[in-house]
């Protein structure tokens, strides 16, 4: 399978001070404000690129879990997936994955396994460089 996909940002002003807006391909985000207070601060009204990428990676490893998990005769009812995205010095230094999995008939170690190769093979996991850690439960 091959596809691309688009998203475009544009800034105006300086840097503490400027804003900017985020748009994707699909529109999800169409205009999208980010600012200095939105990724270095508390600030609530925007989005900023680490949880953006805390979004994808959960989202992908999600997915891919599912596909793996079916490769092996399992249906997930749920799996749940957190990403706390760690930003320090200029760097994203890691990303923990909670993953709390509600899978019918699956074992918490065979779980384990499945989850580990998903956070191996996910096309997100394998763009990151950088340490990334998965926890894991079942419900």
């Amino acid at each position: 399978m091959k596809f691309t996909r688009k998203a475009s940002a544009q800034w105006k002003g300086a840097g503490k001070d400027g804003k900017g807006s985020l748009t994707t391909g699909s529109q999800v985000l169409d205009s999208t404000p980010y600012s200095f207070h939105t990724r270095f601060e508390d600030g609530k009204k925007g989005t900023n690129p680490e949880e953006l990428i805390g979004a994808a990676h959960s989202g992908c490893f999600a997915m891919q879990l599912s596909f793996l998990l079916g490769e092996e005769g399992f249906t997930p009812n749920t799996l749940d997936v957190g990403a706390t995205v760690s930003f320090e010095d200029g760097s994203v230094t890691k990303i923990v994955l909670d993953l709390k999995g509600d899978v019918p008939e699956i074992d918490t170690d065979k779980f384990t396994e499945i989850a580990q190769k998903a956070k191996e093979v996910c096309p997100i996991s394998k763009l990151l460089k950088t340490d990334i850690e998965l926890n894991v439960s079942l419900a």
